[in-house]
């Protein structure tokens, strides 16, 4: 009884066996064979994709980078300026962030280097100065370095990010809205006035209000830096029942020249007082900038200026 049992299990087994089909050799290689293929059609879509992904990721680091140099700048980090130099002489191209006004002296020990993930490359630079770098300016920033910043694929030339640097140092990847430079009001809040001499042993700087009259002296030694390389002013002057607010700092400053950017708050366009701003130097009345009596606050270069730049 024993041994019927067994062959008849042994039967059913056989049975069930037969009735399984496995895959042939030729079936296990065709399938691998359209595997292949399909992972070959995929891996160029997968490649694109994060490629441009690398390209959106690297245009946002730059703007988050520029944010971060500008918001040093406001903290006064290091009672210094901050500023963005991009290279493209060196591969993956790079920019880096540094202290200074200006990346030739910039403090070396505070830099952070950035490299762009290939195949992204930097493929034009495009600021008003002609330079690389943006910097910001302290207590407003802004920047004297505008302008656009452009990042393209290597592999893949017609997929481009620019991103924008405006003069108020907003950043981002819009497109500003520029009027052409005949219809646009030249707007005198930031004007650079090349002095042509040194402004480090001069002593005041006097605002003459004639209509009032009424004068303003600020005694500037107490505004520059250590070397006398930097200076920096912010104040307000109360005129006929209306707060004047005006900036003066230097763009650059040694023992020969003088670069002044002087700032007038457009007060929503209610300036209508003249104002005359001198430097006194070795007990001169330099007469720097004249502002006329007009809302829009028209400048012009005073007689000891050799040079005037509206920005």
């Amino acid at each position: 009884m024993g041994s019927r049992k067994i062959i008849t299990m042994a039967y059913q087994n056989k049975q069930i066996s037969n009735g399984v089909k496995g895959f042939t050799l030729i079936e296990i290689l065709i399938a691998i064979g359209i595997l292949f293929i399909l992972i070959i059609i995929a891996f160029p879509i997968f490649r694109f994709f994060g490629a441009e992904a690398n390209l959106n990721n690297s245009a946002e680091e730059i703007i988050n980078t520029l944010r971060l140099a500008q918001g040093k700048t406001l903290a006064s980090e290091g009672a210094s300026q901050w500023g963005i130099y991009f290279s493209t002489s060196t591969t993956p191209h790079q920019y880096v962030l540094f202290q200074g006004e200006n990346y030739a002296l910039r403090v070396t020990s505070s830099e952070e280097i950035y490299d762009i993930i290939e195949p992204v490359e930097i493929y034009d630079i495009n600021l008003t100065t002609g330079g690389s770098e943006v910097i910001f300016d302290r207590l407003i920033g802004s920047t004297g370095q505008p302008g656009s910043i452009s990042l393209r694929l290597e592999t893949d030339p017609a997929k481009t990010k620019t991103i924008y640097i405006e003069n108020s140092g907003q950043v981002g990847l819009f497109v500003p809205s520029v009027p052409s430079d005949d219809d646009r009001i030249k707007d005198s809040r930031r004007v650079h006035f090349d002095l042509g001499w040194s402004i480090q042993n001069a002593t005041t700087v006097k605002f003459s209000f004639p209509g009032i009259p009424q004068t303003e002296e600020v005694y500037i030694v107490d505004y520059f830096n250590a070397d006398k390389t930097e200076f920096d002013w912010q104040g307000k002057f109360t005129i006929d029942g209306t707060d004047q607010v005006f900036r003066l700092h230097t763009r650059h400053l040694d023992a020969f020249n003088t670069i002044l950017c002087i700032h007038r708050d457009r007060n929503n366009n209610k300036n209508d007082q003249e104002v005359i701003i001198y430097i006194i130097d070795e007990e001169i009345d330099k007469e720097v900038a004249h502002y006329l009596a007009d809302p829009n606050d028209t400048v012009e270069m005073g007689f000891y200026v050799d040079t005037m730049e509206r920005q």
